[in-house]
């Protein structure tokens, strides 16, 4: 006789605690099965395969396991095809309900599609909850139904709509009692998966209240070891929720509230214009740039060998690290598609390739807004100054001496490209495709 259960299928929520659709199935009628995909149809596209992304989600799933052995249960992981893995669990559990969190990207959205529908076939329905964002889809528009396409009163509304309930976290150790009863199975190793382990540290997910208070002040300068919280990977795996972290900056900076703001704006300009996640700029017109996309010069760019020591330190701090912060990130971004007329999708994908918080609605948001395609994005003619952008935010050089030791050594680089000719160059190639 088949056990008859319930499923909690995690993706991007990899958290026992305050986790939305886990506590609905908790606290429905039958036993709850954990279960995560490592799917084929994202990891067979990874060329890296020392990817610390999945080494990340790994030793999420480990802690995850621990605390669900501690309690005479498991989480079962599977290596396979999504689709796969569903016939095995249905041939293995009477399965009455599914229940997962929204993923807004566009892939996940076709995959629980074909799953709802292989489901639906077997009678056993899918259900879906909000989880990653506070605010989604319709919940924040217009007063007309449309969709906000400039972030300020989009955040207005937000932060007028949001109170205590949005942020509220959900009691799931309450029923944690419910969990399938059943020996501890073993997880799929890196190295079966093809993967292999590089041992750097991640960023720590406890919440420093210190560097939400000072964040206003003190984001914009890369070289302070605690001037931003480095909280992207966490908020981008799930591993801690976004209800507490949005409750913190409630009360300590609104500044860091805000950035929280701009995640949400960004997954709801993915979920009503899908074509921006599937290489489509916000602004029609932006098609018409005649980009240069020299390949040897982007080459450079990925290397950190520009010669311009604030975008090499940005790159390189992303190559070995994982990690640039938010500030070096738009110089970069700036550098490449308005200094070397290099289509911001390359950029993009170099990215989505390298940052271990990479989050498609964010980069996509982040690249378009950079090279002036996107919704709300830097007007064409602001081409940022990789000397002034020095000046204002790493005036004592530490930054660019870590990460550029040698900047000053006749062995560096030179310039690519000389700033004001550069900057005459795209304002005149943009102004002729936006005519």
């Amino acid at each position: 006789m088949k056990p008859k259960v319930n499923i909690i299928w995690f993706r991007r929520d990899l958290r026992l605690t305050d986790n939305a659709a886990l506590y609905h199935a908790l606290k429905n009628n039958h036993p709850v099965v954990p279960i995560f995909i490592f799917d084929r149809n994202i990891l067979d596209k990874l060329d890296d395969k020392s990817d610390r992304r999945v080494e990340f989600i790994h030793a999420a799933l480990q802690e995850m396991q621990e605390q669900l052995a501690a309690m005479g249960s498991t989480l079962e992981v599977n290596y396979g095809f999504p689709d796969e893995v569903y016939q095995i669990l249905l041939e293995k559990y009477t399965i009455e309900k599914v229940f997962t969190n929204h993923d807004y990207e566009p892939y996940a959205v076709e995959r629980e599609a074909m799953i709802e529908k292989m489901l639906h076939s077997k009678n056993v329905t899918l259900h879906t909850f909000k989880d990653q964002v506070i605010f989604e889809k319709e919940e924040v528009v217009k007063d007309d139904g449309k969709p906000y396409t400039i972030f300020t009163p989009y955040s207005n509304k937000w932060k007028a709509r949001l109170t205590a309930f949005h942020l509220k976290s959900y009691p799931t150790e309450k029923y944690f009692s419910n969990f399938h009863r059943q020996t501890v199975k073993k997880i799929p190793s890196l190295e079966s998966m093809g993967f292999h382990k590089v041992d750097q540290p991640f960023p720590s997910k406890q919440l420093n209240d210190a560097v939400i208070s000072q964040y206003a002040q003190k984001r914009n300068f890369p070289s302070l070891e605690n001037g931003t919280s480095k909280m992207g990977v966490h908020l981008r795996f799930g591993t801690i929720s976004i209800r507490a972290l949005a409750r913190r900056a409630k009360v300590l900076n609104e500044t860091y509230l805000n950035e929280l703001i701009w995640r949400d704006f960004y997954h709801t300009i993915l979920w009503h214009f899908p074509q921006v996640g599937k290489g489509k700029s916000f602004k029609p017109a932006y098609e018409m740039i005649e980009w240069r996309n020299n390949e040897e010069e982007f080459q450079k760019w990925c290397d950190g060998n520009t010669g311009y020591p604030i975008v090499d330190a940005g790159m390189r701090e992303l190559n070995t690290t994982g990690f640039m912060h938010n500030r070096v990130r738009m110089i970069v971004a700036s550098f490449l598609t308005k200094h070397l007329l290099i289509d911001w999708r390359w950029g993009e994908a170099y990215f989505a390739q390298k940052l271990l918080d990479f989050d498609l609605a964010a980069n996509n948001g982040g690249w378009q807004w950079a090279s002036s395609s996107g919704c709300d994005a830097a007007p064409y003619f602001r081409v940022f100054n990789p000397s002034l952008q020095t000046e204002k935010f790493d005036k004592d050089l530490k930054y660019i001496k870590k990460w550029v030791p040698e900047f000053q050594e006749f062995s560096y680089a030179k310039p690519i490209v000389v700033h004001e000719v550069a900057r005459k160059r795209v304002l005149e190639v943009y102004a002729k495709a936006l005519k």
